[in-house]
């Protein structure tokens, strides 16, 4: 691939051409907002100047409800030699691809499973795609080249490369990304009206829950527009379970044994299935998940202080898989949570002290 045409510079659009263009691709640049495209031209993703003509591969990255109509206006204009979206949902935009007669043999939908709470341009990083699966929804009418052309850009962009059928790409999407941005507002939407004192008791537990609920509105109308059918149906599972766990809990009040036994276990069947679904989410770098040991690590907020603490680990020999940090209320310090292979939690805890940390026993 030496050309590339972006159409739209929000995040995955400019994330895309910033990659492309850092590996020597020629990556033009297009948006409804003129304004966008300099910005992001200005970053280093390529240039808002027009392609003299067809370019290898053009990149719609525009919301799900127009990327069919940008698609088939670009076939028409013979922009490309292949095109492909990176819209979040799939089956929708090639449905209405064909109503429009375009030629699906030099289209291909595919999905990058990766993004941010922040939007737009100034967003985009290079990197944003590296590791991370890149959804591929070939059909029998999908031209060997445009598939080529496809994973070419995927390897470009490091990503893994995931072949799946479009409708069952939009049913997958919709358990593990759009119900839980869903989820996530909603409890979010809790804290709005909440007393201030109760606020201030956030912990790590309501960050973690609520940290996509900082997402933009707009983009997500967009999104669960285009698949509202699976959310809905993931979204029912879970108010089936939500209502079990209102009676379990009243059943937790009642003054009857009965129905407190009946309620306590209510409770712990739907924390134990949600031990089981936990364990099934992908661990580091899409490896089966790996129980960890944490460190836990009292510091100051100073700069410097966690690259402190990944110097002396790796001074100490030991890898850090991850790491979380709580902030503790009030106090301008917080609680650094190293998470290592278990047996090299009590070297690292060891070596730490050594170094003046105080450890969280």
């Amino acid at each position: 691939m030496r050309t590339a045409l972006v159409i739209g510079t929000g995040l995955i659009g400019t994330s895309v051409a910033l990659a492309l263009a850092g590996r020597g691709v020629t990556v033009h640049l297009r948006d409804h907002d003129p304004t966008r495209a300099r910005t992001a031209a200005a970053l280093g993703a390529g240039t808002d100047a027009e392609p003299g003509g067809p370019v290898d591969l053009a990149v719609v990255a525009v919301p799900p409800t127009h990327v069919a109509a940008t698609l088939a206006a670009l076939m028409r204009a013979g922009a490309a030699r292949g095109y492909l979206d990176v819209a979040s949902v799939k089956g929708g935009p090639r449905r209405e691809l064909v109503a429009l007669g375009a030629d699906l043999g030099a289209y291909i939908g595919t999905h990058p499973m990766a993004g941010k709470e922040r939007s737009g341009p100034l967003a985009g990083t290079a990197d944003l795609f590296e590791g991370r699966p890149w959804v591929l929804t070939p059909t029998r009418d999908t031209d060997t080249e445009v598939l080529n052309l496809a994973l070419e850009l995927v390897a470009l962009c490091r990503a893994v490369p995931v072949v799946m059928d479009a409708d069952a790409h939009d049913r997958a999407v919709a358990l593990v990304s759009h119900t839980p941005q869903l989820v996530s507002s909603m409890v979010a939407a809790r804290l709005e009206e909440a007393d201030e004192t109760a606020v201030r008791l956030c912990g790590q537990g309501i960050r973690d829950v609520t940290r996509i609920a900082a997402s933009d509105p707009a983009m997500w109308v967009e999104i669960l527009s285009a698949n509202p059918g699976p959310v809905a149906d993931v979204l029912a599972g879970i108010a089936a379970d939500l209502a079990e766990t209102v009676e379990s809990l009243r059943g937790l009040q009642s003054a009857d044994d009965e129905k407190r036994r009946g309620g306590a276990a209510g409770i712990e069947d739907v924390l134990r299935r949600g031990n089981a679904g936990r364990v099934r989410v992908p661990g580091k770098h899409g490896a089966a998940p790996a129980a960890y040991e944490i460190v836990a690590v009292h510091v100051s907020d100073q700069p410097g202080e966690l690259a402190r603490i990944f110097a002396d680990a790796g001074r100490a020999g030991v890898n850090v898989e991850d790491v979380r940090i709580e902030h503790a209320t009030g106090q301008q310090a917080g609680l650094v949570q190293v998470m290592v292979e278990p047996a090299a939690a009590p070297v690292l805890a060891a070596a730490l002290r050594e170094r003046g940390w105080s450890i969280r026993q």
